[in-house]
């Protein structure tokens, strides 16, 4: 085989085939691997429900619907026990976190109090503001679990607020505490579909 001499041309000819084979093959094993993210996602969503609503008979991701609060759009997992309605899990996010977008799933009861929350996306700081996952959940004034932000908004106590946050990740706590009084507001106005 004659060895191709090394022009300009041959260079530009050889790394475009390159790119071009390495490009179908990336999108090759993006569309063949789309399923199985797609069920892995779906499968993170089911578990982060069950983790903050419990005691429920019906398929809340099933069921699910979209509720409007101002110009944002929440999805609303309802969580049922035979015909009544026991509660609800709410998706929400924030774009103000230190490193990006936080995504949560937050449960509440029937009368807008916190039962459980799981963060299903981040991009925060390992050992800072990751540590949201856990830390809103510990004891005494850091935990939101039982409480109701549409009774009292929660706010990071290094703005006047009651909610303890996370030691030097203040930015962080400050996105998740938006995330979860904005997925209240959304349980509030599902909640206000059923009592009118």
């Amino acid at each position: 085989m004659k060895k191709l001499k090394s022009t300009l041309p041959n260079m530009v000819i050889v790394l475009t085939v390159t790119t071009m084979a390495a490009g179908f093959l990336l999108g090759f094993v993006y569309r063949s691997t789309a399923e199985a993210r797609n069920k892995a996602a779906n499968d993170k969503l089911i578990a982060a429900v069950s983790t903050v609503v419990s005691g429920f008979d019906n398929d809340p991701v099933a069921e699910c619907t979209t509720v409007s609060v101002g110009n944002r759009q929440y999805i609303v997992y309802p969580a049922r026990k035979g015909d009544t309605l026991t509660g609800c899990a709410v998706e929400s996010s924030s774009d103000k976190g230190f490193s990006g977008r936080i995504t949560i799933v937050v449960g509440f009861d029937r009368e807008g109090n916190i039962l459980g929350y799981d963060v299903t996306s981040h991009a925060e700081t390992p050992g800072l503001g990751a540590k949201m996952g856990e830390w809103f959940r510990g004891e005494g004034p850091r935990s939101v679990i039982g409480r109701n932000p549409k009774a009292a908004p929660l706010r990071v106590s290094k703005d006047g607020g009651n909610v303890d946050g996370i030691t030097a990740a203040t930015i962080s706590s400050r996105a998740f505490l938006e995330a979860v009084n904005s997925a209240a507001e959304a349980a509030d106005t599902y909640y206000s579909q059923f009592t009118k």
